[in-house]
């Protein structure tokens, strides 16, 4: 017996598929969005680990191990079904077609346009002796399509953006997804009513490049604006939690910051890249902004919002990225009132101009300025999460399960702990923080409070 049923039941008679989503939140809701489209269509969602005639496995293009982790996912699925059917899309997929086709046990990939269509490549993948490629050019590519991870997480990412028009010099994105487009504020809208009846509790606004939402006139002209869409989710009845996820600092306005300052529901929370705390680098990042412009978003957050959490990216190792560059970094971001540190070490990518840079630096240097990034990232988000301790704050918490433990999130990004009541999942309960627990997160005290007593929300 396996799953329940007889092994030697023909895998072909039945319809079950299987996803893994490598990369960022965008990718979990365009994988979701598949899987509604299978569900729809009678088929059943298995494990990856587990038979079935079909696997899915959403790439991605900024992970430097791309080829890798593909192959490794591959390997996988056939382990679990040799028979099975494997269907590569995502980023890579975009990115290198055909160089995934020639993987052995790899039938199907699909680009950037062709992913939303998968159900009708299905029916020829029985007959054919080698991969199908089936991936446009990305100059092609200017339809978006929405989608949601409703279902898969407690918190919902909903996709309103996609594409790039940037030219950062180390990024392969603008490649593998095309131009900026968005959703129109209607449609947003809209969907994030069905999700609040759904019974969602927060929703993620998620795009390529979020800042950059808006409907694009001939001429280039944005009708609609974040700020504008902001405004009109804030609106949306029901609807508990909104939190921005990754925006750029050029374009987290001072509308935005103002409207999350006063917003019962959007959460005090911004991730902004920084990518490099010297101005040379990233003028050679072609970042379209400088430190100083950084540091006061971030102070006009803390004025209106001290409570805020802000997370950073940042990135180590660029070409020509000398030892005082990287001292400038570790300065700037010490300096600076935010929570946490996205580090990432560079990696060369074809076709991007910082490929062809000079200034190269030692893998053995790129680990090093990584590895004391990363416990600066420590310190700043144990002494922004304790600063905490004794305070109420609202929690969201997950369905997650470790050992006795449930874990959660306050409107403030500040990952908590409890003892694990099942009564809790999908509720935001108001908590006292204690103190760190053995697991490294806050551990926090479920407490009844009268609705009308004001909390740190």
């Amino acid at each position: 017996m396996l799953g329940g049923l007889p092994y030697s039941l023909p895998l072909r008679s039945m319809k079950r598929v299987a996803f893994h989503t490598l990369g960022c939140k965008l990718n979990f809701s365009e994988t979701s969005t598949l899987a509604r489209q299978f569900k729809n269509a009678g088929w059943t969602k298995s494990l990856f680990s587990d038979p079935a005639e079909v696997y899915v496995i959403n790439t991605c293009s900024v992970t430097e191990n791309a080829d890798k982790e593909c192959r490794t996912m591959v390997h996988r699925a056939l382990q679990a079904n040799p028979e099975g059917k494997v269907i590569v899309v995502g980023c890579y997929a975009q990115l290198k077609p055909h160089e995934i086709a020639a993987m052995p046990g790899v039938d199907l990939v699909l680009g950037a346009n062709e992913k939303f269509n998968i159900l009708n490549f299905l029916s020829g993948l029985d007959s054919q002796n080698e991969a199908l490629v089936q991936a446009c050019d990305i100059e092609e590519v200017n339809q978006f399509i929405s989608s949601w991870s409703a279902g898969d997480r407690t918190r919902t990412f909903l996709k309103v953006q996609d594409g790039c028009d940037y030219s950062c010099t180390f990024c392969t994105i603008p490649l593998a997804r095309g131009r900026s487009r968005s959703d129109t504020i209607h449609n947003v809208v809209q969907q994030a009513e069905q999700l609040v009846r759904q019974g969602v509790q927060e929703i993620v606004l998620t795009g390529v490049n979020l800042g950059d939402f808006g409907i694009r006139e001939i001429a280039g002209r944005h009708d609609d604006r974040f700020i504008d869409l902001a405004i009109a989710l804030d609106q949306v009845e029901g609807l508990n939690r909104v939190r921005i996820s990754s925006i750029e600092p050029n374009l987290l306005t001072e509308e935005v910051i103002r409207l999350t300052a006063s917003s019962d529901k959007f959460m005090p929370h911004f991730h902004m890249p920084l990518q490099s705390g010297s101005n040379e680098i990233l003028k050679m990042m072609r970042r379209r902004y400088q430190r100083e412009l950084y540091r006061e978003k971030v102070e006009l957050i803390k004025s209106l919002i001290p409570d805020a959490a802000i997370g950073v990216d940042v990135i180590v190792g660029f070409p020509g990225e000398t030892e005082k560059h990287f001292e400038e970094t570790f300065d700037f971001l010490h300096s600076l009132p935010v929570s946490y540190l996205h580090v990432f070490t560079y990696s060369e990518r074809e076709n991007t101009p910082a490929a062809e840079m000079d200034g190269v630096v030692k893998v053995t240097d790129r680990k090093e300025r990584n590895r004391r990034l990363r416990n600066l990232s420590a310190k700043k988000l144990h002494d922004f999460s304790s600063s905490f301790a004794g305070d109420v704050y609202p929690v969201l918490f997950e369905e997650e399960l470790r050992g006795d433990k449930m874990f959660g999130y306050t409107t403030n990004y500040i990952r908590v702990s409890a003892p694990y009541q099942p009564e809790l999942v999908n509720k935001i309960v108001r908590c006292e923080l204690t103190d760190f627990g053995a697991d490294g997160l806050m551990e926090v005290k479920p407490i009844n409070m009268p609705v009308d007593v004001p909390v740190n929300a």
